[in-house]
């Protein structure tokens, strides 16, 4: 096996940014999602969106 098949995932150069995906429930069970690079607006954003009586919930995630 090569050495480039054992690297770490932490050591993946391409990534320069964490991605946050915010995960918006509806009443009638539909789901929108959306990616942010920064934390706060992602919260911000699920804050927000939580205010709408027609949300059930929003969940922020961290992909990578």
């Amino acid at each position: 096996m090569s050495k480039e098949a054992n690297a770490d995932f932490g050591n993946d150069k391409r990534r320069r940014h964490q991605h946050w995906l915010v995960t918006i429930i509806y009443t009638d069970k539909q789901e929108f999602s959306r990616v942010y690079l920064d934390i706060e607006k992602a919260k911000k954003f699920a804050k927000r969106q939580k205010k709408s009586p027609v949300v059930r919930g929003a969940k922020v995630k961290l992909l990578s």
